[in-house]
């Protein structure tokens, strides 16, 4: 059952970077390496161990915002340095939280922008305040969730080292997990329009497919190549089999193998996440091991037109 929650401003629903209309515009490019990483908030690897810790009374607060900053430093030297991964320019990220308690202030696309000099736009989930989770998956039971009256948000975002236009919230059919909005985003960048979702991990297939019907028929709003990305949440066989069979039927390709590990926690690994086109050639792609910003694996691909 849906919880009715104030609805965001529509001035509050897309965060756009100062520097975002003031670079020069670049010369069309044929090819260009894009990236997804659900970032979780830039708090480490530890999804399960560390939240038995914070359970336990063994991991404070005092020491989080030196910490996430690291974390950011840490994303932002793998995402330019070309040693895990081809020097990104066009970054998808989830779980992108702003001033959040939990990442002790930080507002992780804003600063992890401003470090690769990108261009940035941020789409918080508007999390309903005073609302308590009544459902989780098990695993979620170790994260760290956002206080009831935080006055931060998650959420996702895109970051570009090339001019964005068009840039579309897309809002998610969400049911399963009640103080949890799902959103997508789109934007398009060198005649390509770059979709980053992040599915529900609650749902169903029946729900995830849902949600990912919402996110085509948008990208099918514009007659341009298309790139959807992001966390599928594609936390079982099933999933990754119809997810797949869903994009392909209507008409994007993956060069990522079904079972390619892009999340890892006490000891098991799963695939999550994935890079989808459609009108595009993929030329080289991969998981950027090891990297410990999070519990996920950051997926990337170079794009050729």
């Amino acid at each position: 059952m849906d919880i009715a929650i104030p609805p965001l401003t529509d001035t509050a629903k897309l965060e756009f970077g100062e520097q975002n209309n003031h670079l020069p515009l670049e010369p069309q490019l044929n090819r260009f390496v894009v990236a997804s990483y659900n970032i979780r908030y830039a708090r480490g690897p530890y999804l399960i161990s560390g939240g038995m810790r914070r359970k336990l009374g063994l991991m404070g607060l005092r020491r989080r915002p030196q910490h996430v900053g690291q974390m950011i430093d840490d994303a932002a030297r793998a995402f330019s340095s070309g040693k895990l991964l081809p020097a990104v320019d066009v970054l998808a990220l989830q779980e992108a939280d702003k001033r959040t308690v939990r990442t002790g202030g930080h507002h992780v696309a804003q600063e992890l922008a401003a470090r690769l000099q990108m261009n940035w736009v941020h789409a918080p989930a508007g999390i309903p305040r005073g609302i308590k989770p009544v459902k989780r998956e098990w695993w979620l039971d170790f994260e760290e969730p956002i206080d009831l009256h935080d006055a931060g948000d998650t959420g996702v975002a895109l970051l570009s080292g090339l001019p964005m236009s068009d840039v579309t919230r897309i809002d998610l059919p969400w049911h399963e997990c009640p103080w949890r909005p799902r959103l997508a985003m789109a934007a398009t960048i060198q005649k390509i329009r770059v979709v980053n979702v992040h599915v529900d991990p609650h749902a169903e297939c029946e729900g995830q497919l849902a949600q990912l019907q919402v996110i085509t028929d948008e990208a099918d709003r514009l007659s341009a190549p298309t790139l959807i990305m992001g966390d599928f949440n594609t936390l079982s066989p099933e999933k990754c089999i119809e997810t797949r069979k869903f994009l392909e039927s209507r008409g994007y390709t993956t060069p990522i193998p079904t079972g390619t590990a892009t999340w890892r926690g006490a000891g098991l690994r799963m695939h999550a996440d994935w890079i989808f086109s459609r009108g595009l050639r993929i030329t080289r792609w991969g998981v950027a091991r090891p990297l410990h910003v999070s519990d996920h694996w950051p997926i990337w691909a170079e794009v050729e037109l």
